[in-house]
């Protein structure tokens, strides 16, 4: 099990304003930022990271709203990472997702959903390694 996970804050969170909050609930929970990137994927890009949901009737959606606007990417390290940032921001549809969870306070939808978050520790590595070189961790 490792310590670190990997997340996006999408295009729908960071052009409603909405980054300064979600950063600052994800290292009230304990996280602590290892690597931290402001972009913007291409439409390439998005479909190479989204690639494992090519098969998928909402691939299409999915590469063009990644590649809608600016993103924050992160790498994030606590104990436990992955499952517990998973819990901390709750279920891909907001209207299911727990009080107090991030995509209960910021999603509006299954498709805008506010954030990313690695569902394992390997997937955590690959996303991870997809957006930040070995020098830009910490």
């Amino acid at each position: 099990m490792s310590n670190r996970t990997f997340t996006i804050i999408k295009p729908d969170a960071t052009s409603k304003g909405y980054t300064g909050g979600i950063l600052d609930q994800i290292i009230k929970a304990g996280f602590s930022v290892k690597a931290l990137k402001w972009t913007k994927l291409t439409k390439e890009q998005a479909g190479e990271f989204y690639a494992i949901h090519r098969e998928r009737p909402f691939f299409g959606e999915l590469v063009d709203f990644m590649s809608s606007g600016p993103i924050i990417a992160a790498i994030l390290e606590k104990e436990n990472a992955v499952a517990d940032f998973r819990k901390l921001i709750g279920a891909t549809n907001p209207a299911q997702a727990e009080e107090g969870t991030i995509r209960k306070k910021y999603a509006a939808s299954v498709g805008e959903n506010a954030v990313h978050g690695s569902d394992s520790d390997e997937n955590a590595l690959i996303e991870g390694d997809f957006f930040f070189s070995k020098l830009e961790r910490f």
